[in-house]
């Protein structure tokens, strides 16, 4: 057992597991109170409705009818117990995603499932901060190399400059100027949204949800993308004169050809820490986009969620984001060990010893 618990990838993931356990029991004492309110208040509602199906019954039968069903929801939620054990069950429910029904809000079928409204909203949150991340990558790994390439340019000095800059201003401060300006003074983009309404059948239909995805994904990619370059920017200026560099310049090899493949080479593995980290930071910290935006997705959700105070889906956001983070970041260091052999040849030698 410890040379199975030596191995690198499986402590890793049960690392980020007793992580995310302690998170969840963490998250499960904070909503507690809360919770149970929501929760009471579901449970009378079943009550009444059962009430009302039973039809016309004697005052005998009523309270006996009313406290059986009292007492089978209270022993199904477990609110019958102490408050330890009832803490423990919620921390349960939400390991195996279980969070419950939701207070006010359904989802496009009508369903109140907490963990429905997550997985309707999930894909609309991925294809928008999916698209940033590939933009990012993409247009920050150009400009990156070429600040680096010509040190002391024009883009260069401005490089260092504008990333500062931009971090000044909140990121929904910023979107909601890009909204009024580009939605309402200049109408070049909707509102808000994902599809128009009515949506368009056929082929229009993609182009009109490439038309409601322009706007927040050119905000986010405007706020992104200068930081992302600069990173890359210094970590090839860093790398420009190692050895291998130095040899390859030595052999006649073309500077661009040194920038996008020799260089890159050497990066990758810093390069894949930065575009996890700016993922998931993104998707943490720039979740009010989404509702700024209408955007419907898991930022959005949470954005109404607080509005009307449902904790049910206030809670399955908070543990459902968590995980996604854990996982991310559990997966980027086992990536990370596959792109630099060298990495995994130490953490094995330090297991064994």
């Amino acid at each position: 057992m410890k040379d199975l618990l030596a191995y690198y990838p499986l402590r890793r993931v049960l690392h980020g597991l007793a992580m995310y356990v302690l998170l969840v029991l963490a998250l499960s004492v904070v909503f507690n109170q809360v919770a149970e309110k929501s929760l009471r208040s579901q449970v009378d509602e079943e009550v009444v409705r059962v009430l009302r199906l039973s039809g016309n019954l004697e005052p005998a039968a009523f309270d006996a009818l009313k406290a059986s069903t009292y007492g089978e929801l209270k022993s199904r939620y477990h609110l019958d117990e102490s408050w330890a054990s009832r803490v423990l069950w919620r921390a349960a429910d939400v390991l195996s995603f279980r969070f419950g029904q939701s207070d006010s809000l359904k989802s496009a079928s009508g369903e109140r499932s907490v963990l429905g409204l997550l997985l309707e909203v999930l894909p609309n949150t991925l294809l928008l901060f999916g698209s940033e991340a590939i933009l990012v990558m993409a247009l920050g790994l150009v400009v990156g190399l070429l600040a680096a390439r010509r040190r002391g340019g024009i883009l260069d000095r401005g490089l260092s400059v504008l990333p500062m800059f931009l971090n000044g201003f909140p990121p929904w401060w910023i979107g909601m100027l890009a909204l009024m300006a580009l939605a309402y003074a200049l109408p070049l983009f909707p509102s808000g949204g994902i599809q128009s309404n009515p949506a368009p059948a056929g082929l229009r239909r993609g182009f009109d949800l490439l038309w409601h995805l322009a706007l927040p994904l050119l905000v986010l990619v405007a706020l992104n993308l200068w930081g992302f370059a600069l990173q890359v920017r210094n970590l090839v200026v860093g790398l420009v004169e190692s050895p291998w560099i130095r040899a390859a310049r030595s052999r006649g090899v073309p500077e661009t050809s040194i920038l996008f493949r020799h260089v890159l080479a050497g990066a990758r593995p810093a390069l894949l820490t930065m575009l996890v980290m700016g993922l998931l930071q993104s998707i943490s910290g720039n979740l009010l986009i989404e509702g700024i935006f209408g955007w419907p997705g898991i930022g959005n959700l949470y954005f109404i969620a607080v509005q009307q105070s449902d904790v049910p889906v206030l809670l399955g956001v908070l543990a459902f984001q968590t995980f996604l983070n854990l996982v991310g970041l559990v997966g980027l260091d086992l990536a990370y060990r596959l792109l630099d052999p060298r990495v995994a040849a130490r953490d094995l030698a330090g297991a064994r010893a």
